[in-house]
């Protein structure tokens, strides 16, 4: 638990600093990502963030070993409340009634999914069969990658886009980059490091993490750069949540819990969470500034 909120602070900030640091930055694009690299690995501000992003990664491993994936995800989305809090008073992205109403009933779906705990009860699956892990991941990957192109060319010819196409193409990668997390973690061990590590490189995780960790980045500071983080993020969270508590679940055969209290906390905590996600504004409403009149003369 205290795991999961510290991967929480660290991403959420990380998301933060990230986009502070691409506001101060000339525009990037997916087109350009050796130009886009070296534009934010010279921001100090942006490698505090990747830092901080590096960090939840290792706290998000010590979840995944202690807790079963969907009550992981229960916990994770509850980072929204600290990323809106963050971009409202470092970013000046103003919030609206609704969203603040939405991060009231995320709170009471986090107490929920925590109530539905017991130490030891729960089932924590530390395998998964591979070709079935590379059946999910694979197809979600290349929709991911393909919805995202979509989405840049729609907006290089000059077609309206909003943060949802981004935010459930990064969703996506950062789904499939969550179950190589859990995959990661199955493989840890300390009683033989050799026998571990050789088995992780047979494993598809090392190589599913270095794919959406290079596409996620440059997909991910693009996409952060052209929409409120209070915006893409929470799309994003939605569907990498969905994506990991339904087929993560599945993959690794975790079971739910047996007793039916803990079941309904369960399963209504992170559907009250997913919900509210779903239900929160995906567009801008901020004024376009209106188009210049064209000055009337005489025949």
């Amino acid at each position: 638990m205290a795991a999961a909120l510290l991967a929480n602070v660290l991403y959420s900030t990380g998301f933060v600093l990230e986009k502070r640091a691409l506001g101060r930055m000339p525009e990037v694009t997916v087109r350009q990502p050796v130009r886009l690299l070296r534009l934010v690995v010279g921001s100090p501000l942006w490698i505090g963030g990747s830092l901080a992003l590096a960090s939840g990664f290792g706290a998000q491993l010590a979840v995944y070993r202690t807790l079963p994936i969907a009550a992981a995800q229960g916990i994770f989305v509850s980072g929204l409340v600290l990323l809106v809090l963050l971009s409202t008073q470092l970013l000046g992205e103003e919030t609206s009634g609704r969203e603040r109403y939405a991060l009231g009933a995320i709170l009471v779906a986090l107490l929920m999914v925590v109530l539905s705990l017991k130490e030891g009860a729960d089932h924590v699956s530390r395998n998964a069969p591979y070709p079935l892990v590379l059946l999910v991941c694979v197809p979600s990957l290349a929709a991911g990658v393909w919805l995202y192109r979509r989405t840049e060319r729609r907006a290089a010819h000059g077609l309206s886009t909003t943060g949802v196409e981004y935010g459930v193409a990064v969703g996506l990668l950062y789904g499939v980059s969550s179950l190589a997390i859990k995959g990661v973690s199955s493989c840890l061990t300390t009683s033989d490091v050799g026998g571990a590590t050789v088995g992780l490189l047979r494993s598809p995780y090392p190589y599913l993490l270095l794919f959406t960790g290079a596409f996620g980045l440059v997909m991910s500071q693009a996409a952060l750069q052209r929409c409120r983080a209070s915006l893409i993020v929470p799309v994003c969270t939605t569907v990498t949540s969905l994506f990991t508590a339904v087929l993560g679940t599945l993959a690794f055969g975790e079971a739910l819990p047996h007793d039916p209290l803990r079941l309904a906390l369960r399963i209504a905590g992170t559907l009250l969470a997913v919900t509210v996600l779903l239900a929160m504004p995906k567009h801008d409403d901020a004024p376009r500034p209106p188009a210049e009149a064209k000055e009337l003369t005489p025949p």
